[in-house]
Order: C-alpha cells, then structure tokens, then sequence
C-alpha cells in the first residue's frame, strides 16, 4: 500500500510517499518559500499564494517519480498543532489538494497536524516501528515552537516544557538575518558555526522544564556590538540551544527516567546541536535533516498508520 502525504506549513510545500510494505519513503519532495532579504517570514496570504503556485508542479515531479493513480490512502497536515485554536490559512492549501486527489482516487483521508507530521517522522527515522508504542519525550524546536512532549504512538500525551517567550527557532531566524542570511537562516547559521574553533560557554535561562530565548537574542547582538567574529556569534547561538534542550532533558528525566528522548523540528538538524547534547546525553535520538526540517513524510506515515496499512 501507498500513502501520500501533503504538508503546506509557513516554510515549505512538501511532498511525500511511504510504501508500508517496504517501509520506506520511496518520493519526497519539498520546496521551500521564498522570502525577500532582510525580512523573517511571509505574510499568511503571501504564503498561500506561493503554496499554491508550488503544488501543482511538486505534484507533476512526484507523478513523474511515483504514478499517482498508485495511491491508497491520502495524509494532509491541516493546522500546525493538535490544539483547540491552532491555525494558518496556509494549510487549507494542503488541505484542498488532499482532498481532491481523495476524492478523485477515492481513497480514505486522514486530516493530521504539522507538528504531529514532525513527530512521526522522528520516530521512525530514528528506529522505524520501534518507539512508536513506547513513551518517549520528543522535543519539537522549529520556528513556530518549542516544545517538549510525552508522546505514544504519535500522539502528544503532555507538555512536559516550552518556551516562555521567543521560540528557538525565531532566535536562530532573528539572528541568521542580523548576519545577513536569508530566512529561514538555521542551515546557513550552522555552517557559519562550523568555522568557530572556540570553545563557548553559553549563558542560558532556564526553569525546570521551561526555557526563555528573549535573553539569547540580546546576547548575540550583544556580542556583535563588542566585536566578535560572526562565526562565534553563530555558534554560541547553537551552543545556548543545546545547552538549553540538555538542561531541559535533565529536568525531564526526573520525573520520566525511563523515556527515551527523540529531537524533531528545523533547529534539531545542526550538528552543532546534536553533538553538544549527545556528548553528555548519548541516548538521545537526533535523525537526519530531511526528516527532522519541514517535510511530508511524517504525515504520509500517519496515513498509513491511521487506515491500518502500517500497525505498530
């Protein structure tokens, strides 16, 4: 069986196809929406003009890749949470072309969420089929959240933390820009990073399970005004956010020991990142860019878990 999954968040038009015999994503195709210079997003209406002008031909790729009339069951992220209020009229883009391929071919869909799309995409980059039934503590740190949550078969059981104020994310975004990258900056940051040989100790904030980045912000520029190179600027950036998701762990780990943790969301791509939490937590799960950034996949994997196609 084949599932499609479709995914319109405020960054990327994403496509994807999971096979659930061979358990494995056999097309996925993102394109990333472009924003002017100098500016740290898109206006709703802005993106959903760009989504639209961009799925008609990531659907002609994908046919080109993986015949649509192949398809049995359609995913579409609909919102950015499972939360009552949670919306952007960006996903209605999605949501429309979801439901004409459904109707068209019809087959079941299932309406999902981007974050939920995150999650399930983690998981099994990380270990296939293996955590989905187990508890685990996913951090999803992008540029719309910064969350920490309990999560069983995909879905969210709590929030164990969050952020009090600026996201990740919009810290990494705020000052890749200030550098003079374009939006989103978090892959350009860390290459920046990479060429920092200092050794950083970051001031972070942060309360039990919960964190603050407004402080990480100022620091930065901060750290500008005094003269400091842009690469160490950038890793100290990085170096804060680890810093912060090790802090956050920790926190959590004394109230759920036996939780393996998994980190999904744009930021959770660095390597910077991954190394400086896995040389004190080397249990934590980091996967590869293309499953932890914005993608389709998560979904599709959802579509094919909720229709039966693919139990855990």
């Amino acid at each position: 069986m084949y599932t499609l999954g479709i995914d319109t968040s405020n960054y990327a038009t994403s496509l994807a196809v999971f096979d659930t015999q061979a358990e494995e994503v056999v097309c996925d195709l993102k394109r990333f929406l472009p924003v002017k210079p100098g500016e740290l997003g898109l206006r709703q209406s802005d993106a959903v003009f760009h989504h639209t002008a961009a799925l008609p031909v990531l659907l002609r790729e994908l046919n080109e890749q993986f015949p649509i009339h192949k398809i049995d069951a359609v995913g579409v992220s609909q919102a950015p949470r499972p939360v009552e209020g949670s919306y952007m009229p960006c996903f209605l883009t999605g949501v429309s072309m979801a439901q004409g391929i459904a109707l068209a071919r019809n087959v079941p869909l299932v309406h999902t969420t981007h974050q939920q799309g995150h999650i399930a995409a983690a998981l099994f980059a990380a270990a296939g089929k293996k955590l989905f039934p187990k508890r685990v503590l996913v951090f999803h740190i992008s540029g719309g959240t910064t969350e920490l949550l309990l999560c069983e078969n995909a879905q969210i059981i709590n929030k164990v933390g969050t952020s009090t104020d600026l996201y990740a994310g919009q810290a990494v975004d705020r000052i890749g820009v200030k550098l003079g990258f374009s939006f989103p900056a978090g892959a350009q940051l860390s290459e920046l990073a990479a060429q920092c040989a200092d050794e950083i100790r970051a001031k972070v904030s942060v309360k039990g399970t919960d964190c603050s980045f407004s402080g990480l912000e100022n620091q930065c520029q901060a750290l500008l005004a005094q003269g400091k190179e842009p690469a160490y600027v950038a890793k100290y950036c990085l170096t804060a956010i680890a810093q912060t998701v090790l802090c956050m762990i920790r926190a959590a780990k004394k109230e759920y020991p036996d939780a393996l943790v998994v980190c999904a969301g744009g930021v959770m791509s660095s390597d910077i990142i991954r190394a400086h939490v896995q040389k004190a937590e080397p249990a934590t799960y980091f996967v590869p860019g293309k499953y932890s950034s914005d993608n389709a996949i998560g979904v599709s994997i959802l579509a094919a878990k909720e229709v039966g196609a693919w139990p855990m």
